[in-house]
């Protein structure tokens, strides 16, 4: 276990928690990581970067798939079976084989991003950049309403009356991209480009599984009717309201007030 610390403290630098089984990877990322400005907890082991997570509450995790264990170390962060860690971590899986499978096993497990090896640091760097941006929690000041749901980008938190909900990161980041048009059908193409940067070559899977469980969150804290599927395009956040009816003239009618009788 090894943490390796920014030498500028003028700011808190973002902090990755990185998790490789390879020792030459494993130090070749932390050293270009840290020279790139970011605060790195490394280990190779998940029971320790469970600690390691809870303790130093990183920005990111980078996390080698390592034979199918780093999608469990997934799972039970999603699942909030790791104590004390912030079960919306952002999260890149770092594959073993690529393919097709393995990609879509890291997605369905809570990986907010999947880059298969061997990769290029420059891209793994460029893609850690995005996801933060993404998840960035300062980007935005006032909370966005759409019906009974509110998001406070600042703090990170969604609320439906009031009533916090607990979303992954991916969930999260999946709800403000729609909520920024919230009556506007996306196409399944335009969410799989700007919410999860990627492309699944018409595999659309984990995004269902990610709107249908966004849905039944929503819907249990008191906002039914919401991240609704449009058969064969896409989702929108919400039906659009529609605009009041004018009353019909014999109603006008029979609710307007009888002339006074002169005398």
């Amino acid at each position: 276990m090894t943490t390796i610390p920014t030498t500028d403290t003028t700011e808190r630098h973002r902090q990755i928690l990185l998790v490789v089984e390879d020792p030459p990877t494993r130090a070749f990322l932390a050293d270009n990581l840290s020279a790139d400005g970011f605060g790195v907890h490394v280990t190779d082991e998940l029971d320790v970067a469970a600690t390691l997570a809870a303790d130093h509450q990183p920005d990111v995790a980078l996390v080698d798939v390592n034979g199918g264990s780093g999608i469990g170390f997934a799972r039970a962060v999603r699942a909030q079976r790791a104590e004390r860690v912030n079960p919306t971590l952002p999260m890149i899986l770092l594959g073993s084989q690529g393919g097709e499978l393995e990609t879509l096993r890291s997605f369905e497990a809570g990986a907010d991003d999947y880059v298969p090896k061997p990769y290029s640091y420059p891209e793994l760097r460029a893609r850690t950049e995005a996801l933060l941006r993404r998840c960035d929690p300062t980007r935005g000041h006032q909370a966005l309403r759409v019906g009974a749901v509110s998001i406070d980008a600042k703090r990170r938190i969604v609320t439906v009356t009031g009533r916090p909900v607990e979303l992954t990161s991916r969930e999260y980041c999946l709800l403000r991209f729609l909520a920024r048009e919230p009556t506007r059908t996306f196409t399944k193409d335009e969410l799989l480009t700007h919410v999860w940067d990627w492309r699944f070559e018409g595999q659309t899977r984990t995004l269902d599984s990610h709107a249908c469980r966004l849905r039944h969150k929503l819907g249990d804290a008191g906002a039914p009717r919401m991240v609704l599927n449009v058969w064969g395009v896409g989702y929108r956040l919400c039906d659009p309201v529609p605009a009041p009816l004018d009353p019909p003239a014999d109603a006008e009618r029979s609710t307007a007030r009888p002339a006074t009788p002169s005398a």
